[in-house]
């Protein structure tokens, strides 16, 4: 499975869409363990596009801070699942943590 991360920084954005990169993950589910890293450029925020776009880069899993409801809703629409809240900065531990079933979430802080 590939998860997203969307990263300012290099560490996790605190709103989905204001963010310049990813960090996308693949994970070999079986032994939970991440297998490839990789950090791409955002295509910019457009309404509508991210969700597509990360649909056709493999994605699965989005883990996020704060991300709007229509973009949620996007998502689901490519049965991507989506994970709000993160409350740590580490992309790469929010992944391992949500592959322990230890994530440390709280509210999305994006209200739209």
């Amino acid at each position: 499975m590939r998860y997203a991360v969307p990263v300012v920084d290099g560490k996790v954005a605190e709103h989905f869409g204001h963010c310049s990169h990813f960090a996308l993950f693949d994970v070999d589910e079986t032994s939970k363990v991440i297998v490839k890293k990789e950090i791409i450029a955002s295509p910019g925020h457009q309404p509508g596009f991210l969700p597509e776009w990360l649909a056709a880069e493999g994605v699965s899993v989005v883990i996020a801070n704060g991300m709007g409801s229509r973009a949620q809703s996007l998502f689901r629409e490519s049965r991507i699942e989506v994970v709000t809240g993160t409350l740590g900065d580490e992309p790469q531990e929010a992944v391992l943590d949500y592959l322990r079933g230890t994530l440390a979430t709280g509210d999305n802080l994006c209200d739209h």
